[in-house]
């Protein structure tokens, strides 16, 4: 089986000519990934191979991340980097509050409504961020689409191990 990988930012440029990278932070949790001696991963564009890295320093700067790596003090060593992914492990996942989950956990999880004994409604196949609340996405077996508002009157358990979640439907949700 192979690791999984979470994406945290994308090495978008380099930042002077000491090595420093930019990076296009995709994490909620910033301060933890980019902190001086956490371990990331450099996945180069055509997704062949990774290179491990530590953080040396890092610092927001215009909406990215200004990245030193321990052992890069070049712009030469890091040039050839640009584009890449830039990941961490499964294992390195950040503890969320209770009822708070990440996206790929909820992403592919079967919906049941409250009444027992029903088949699943469908799977979540997207989550949506209009502003208020997030909207999950649920592919049905037949018809259309059902959007699911993340509010705590209409979720009412979500079993990530077992990939289950449980609905009281609203009026209007299924048609």
């Amino acid at each position: 089986m192979t690791e999984s990988l979470l994406t945290v930012g994308k090495l978008v440029n380099t930042h002077g000519i000491r090595g420093e990278i930019k990076v296009l932070s995709r994490t909620d949790f910033p301060e933890v990934r980019f902190a001086p001696g956490s371990k990331l991963l450099i996945i180069p564009e055509d997704g062949k191979g990774r290179i491990e890295v530590i953080v040396e320093a890092a610092r927001e700067h215009k909406g990215m991340y200004i990245v030193k790596l321990k052992g890069y003090s070049d712009i030469n060593e890091v040039e050839k980097y640009k584009g890449s992914l830039i990941k961490v492990t499964e294992g390195a996942r950040v503890e969320l509050p209770e009822n708070e989950y990440y996206f790929h956990d909820i992403i592919g999880c079967e919906v049941f409504t409250e009444e027992e004994g029903n088949a699943p409604l469908g799977v979540i196949t997207e989550i949506l961020t209009p502003g208020a609340n997030d909207v999950w996405v649920v592919k049905r077996p037949k018809g259309q689409d059902i959007l699911i508002p993340v509010i705590d009157e209409v979720v009412l358990d979500v079993d990530v191990p077992n990939k289950r979640v449980k609905i009281q439907l609203m009026e209007g949700l299924l048609s």
